[in-house]
């Protein structure tokens, strides 16, 4: 049995448009079909080749004796009634009525049909078109729209449900629009709201409220902790302090390991995590990089922090980073621990010490004060279990304490994108006990425990609180600081992150203005703002936004970095791309460029600089910025002379005959006209001249006749002040 042709598919046979085809049907053929996506049968194609073709119709058929059956593919016709458009008595579904179908019902008008249905449904005593009548074949059964509710990307098995159809229907459909989809695969909304029109549905967006995708409602759906389920967990340490002061020699001497010889420069650059026993007990350590440009990492391990940890340099004393993170610790709420360390060097003058912390609110208990002053030597081993023990008694103090019972909730301290892992994320588990398998939600991205592992690299299957893992699993690069929450599957954690990137991306549109004619009048008024554009790329996500946060720092109102992307891994051709579209350089921190970003840079010829130590990136960019300031123009006065006489020359003009009182006049050099001490005109000295010779300059002493651009009106007693003007090279603030 024919199944017919599709419009588009006809228009391609005749070499004509498929809209020249729905013109024929709706306005010839009385056939009311208005996507080129549409099947007719066999029939009505035929009669369409016709009046493309200018040929005749085909003549009727004979009449039938009473009582017999329109043959197959006839149709019975009614009169037209005014206001009334004919509805076709073919079957325009594209199947042949009476063709070998044992259900088949006579071929009559839609209208006729729509009315038996009509009775059959009133005779079962079913409202009338309310639903479906499933004894009837499908394509005589009328095709009601009915609506249906998404909040959001929707994958193929569910919309079918909510469509009634079976999967392979709907993406048999998607193929036919030119969408290839699996049964799994999400649909965008338009993609959606397509597919339902072609089963005679519509769709109605109804979006939930940002508020259901905070951190706090997926936290509500925890349940509240049981005091019985309340039990105590190690406490969290955070190491802070000025740059080489020795907080890493001092987790060296705690942890008995070596993490400052394998750091470049001796620079920590990241926030590590590490777990040391003590009499039985756990202490996490957190310890966070010294240099300005980390404020930000700083500020995050007091977030995450139970007790802070300042070390201080006996030798050196507080220093302005000192107080920075002590102020980090106080806006946390967090205790402090001072650890006065190189203690063993000669001129260590730990009373000096105790002295400069009194001046910014910390009194040691020796002095009558309440805060723990501890001395050590992190080179020696001296008064590390002093330090340790009185870490623990503070954390007795404040009785920490957490639910292993609950989902696990958590706070990246660190992430990064590892080419053989994928994206890799520290997490240390704030409460319950995050499990091998679980789903979870983190900020913007989702994903599922796929491993995890223990400062020392040892998989574990479970994680309770107050300890740090490294957990693989994460679909995207996670921000670090962002907190990790288990869900219930995939399939919620999937929807929070996808909503939550939709808002953020809304509320990026939404903080972008445009320029009006007056902002660039105003810009033109103000001087052109110049900016140097880079991508940043880093090797962890706590690196990119110290190095991006350093950056913009380095801006003024008239030139500024433009941060264009940023973010973790290695140098790619995207990068290079990006660059050589904006007109920008490539800065790496501690990663390297593939080669195939290596290529694209010396095609493109846009600039890779990599760098290991920050403080050579940001001298490098801020002699880079300096290069963009424009000049300063300085003026010198370099003579004066006195004008004695005045000479007028035919076709020359009038040239002043001049002692030189001071310095000298040069030929091209600026001049000023000053009469009673007043400036009458500037321009510039057009010819010089020393008897009959033209010379370049003439010094303090000597006459000579001087010759003004575009001024005549030299008087004698006017003062002639000669001036170069030279451009300076400014520089940044700072």
């Amino acid at each position: 049995m024919s199944r017919g042709v599709r419009v588009y598919e006809l228009a391609r046979e005749l070499d004509v448009q498929s809209k020249e085809i729905l013109r024929v049907l709706q306005e010839e053929m009385n056939i009311d079909i208005q996507n080129h996506m549409a099947t007719i049968n066999d029939q009505v194609a035929r009669r369409v080749r016709q009046i493309l073709k200018g040929e005749p119709a085909e003549e009727a058929a004979p009449a039938r004796p009473a009582g017999q059956t329109p043959a197959a593919g006839e149709a019975r016709r009614r009169p037209k009634k005014p206001g009334r458009r004919p509805r076709p008595a073919v079957d325009i579904l594209g199947e042949e009525p009476g063709g070998g179908d044992a259900e088949a019902l006579p071929d009559v008008p839609v209208d006729d049909v729509d009315l038996e249905l009509e009775r059959e449904r009133r005779r079962r005593g079913r409202p009338a078109r309310e639903e479906e009548d499933r004894d009837l074949p499908q394509r005589h059964r009328r095709r009601t729209t009915r609506e249906i509710t998404l909040t959001g990307p929707v994958a193929v098995g569910q919309l079918a449900d909510q469509l009634g159809v079976r999967a392979t229907q709907a993406i048999q459909k998607l193929v036919d629009m030119g969408v290839m989809a699996s049964i799994n695969q999400e649909l965008d909304p338009d993609t959606a709201m397509l597919l339902a029109e072609e089963f005679g549905a519509s769709v109605r967006f109804q979006e939930r409220p940002a508020e259901q995708y905070s951190d706090d409602v997926l936290l509500k759906e925890h349940g509240e902790d049981r005091p019985e389920d309340m039990r105590p967990r190690a406490p969290v340490v955070t190491v802070m302090g000025h740059v080489d002061h020795g907080k890493t020699s001092l987790l060296d001497a705690i942890r008995k390991t070596r993490v400052a010889a394998g750091e470049y420069g001796g620079i920590t650059q990241h926030i590590g995590a590490s777990v040391v026993e003590r009499d039985g007990r756990r202490i996490v350590f957190i310890d966070t990089p010294g240099h300005e440009a980390f404020t930000q990492l700083r500020a995050r391990g007091a977030q995450v922090t139970d007790i802070a940890v300042l070390v201080v340099a006996a030798d050196d004393g507080v220093m302005p980073q000192t107080v920075e993170a002590l102020n980090h610790a106080r806006a946390a709420g967090v205790p402090v621990i001072v650890a006065i360390n190189k203690i063993d060097k000669p001129e260590a003058n730990p009373d000096r010490v105790k002295q400069q912390l009194t001046e910014h609110g910390l009194v040691p208990e020796d002095w009558g004060g309440d805060t723990v002053c501890v001395p050590v030597s992190a080179v020696q081993g001296q008064g590390i279990d002093d330090l340790l023990e009185m870490i623990l008694l503070v954390a007795d103090l404040h009785e920490l304490k957490a639910n292993p019972k609950r989902p696990a909730v958590g706070t990246v301290i660190e992430s990064s994108l590892d080419r053989a892992r994928g994206p890799v994320g520290t997490v240390l588990v704030r409460a319950g006990t995050l499990k091998r398998g679980d789903a979870f939600v983190c900020g913007a991205t989702w994903g599922r425990v796929r491993a995890m592992f223990d400062d020392r690299g040892r998989q574990l299957k479970e994680a309770g609180p107050s300890t740090p893992v490294e957990v693989m699993g994460f679909e995207d690069v996670p921000q670090a600081g962002d907190r990790l929450i288990v869900v219930a599957d995939e399939k919620k954690a999937r929807e929070v992150a996808q909503r939550r990137q939709e808002l953020a991306r809304q509320a990026q549109l939404r903080s972008s203005r445009t320029i009006s004619l007056q902002d660039i009048y105003r810009r033109a008024q103000a001087g052109e703002v110049r900016e140097l554009r880079v991508i940043v790329k880093a090797d962890a996500q706590g690196s990119l936004e110290a190095v991006t946060a350093a950056l913009q720092r380095l801006g003024t109102a008239e030139v500024s970095v433009n941060v264009l992307h940023g973010a973790v891994g290695a140098i790619t051709q995207d990068d290079v791309m990006l660059a050589s579209a904006s007109e920008g350089v490539v800065l790496g921190f501690n990663v390297r460029p593939d080669a195939n970003a290596r290529r694209a840079a010396e095609r493109e010829g846009v600039e890779i600089r990599t760098y290991r130590i920050i403080y050579e990136l940001i001298d490098d960019v801020r002699n880079a910025l300096e290069g963009l300031l424009a000049p300063e123009i300085r003026e010198q006065v370099i003579g004066q002379a006195e004008v004695r006489q005045t000479f007028r020359i035919p076709g020359v003009g009038t040239v002043a005959g001049c002692y030189v009182t001071d310095g000298v006049v040069r030929r091209g050099a600026g001049v000023r006209v000053l009469r009673e001490g007043k400036v009458v005109y500037e321009g510039r000295v057009g010819s010089l001249k020393r008897f009959q010779d033209d010379v370049r300059e003439v010094r303090q002493g000597f006459e000579c006749g001087v010759g003004i651009e575009r001024f005549n009106d030299i008087k004698e007693g006017d003062i002639l002040e000669v001036f170069v003007e030279e451009e300076v090279q400014r520089r940044l603030e700072g």
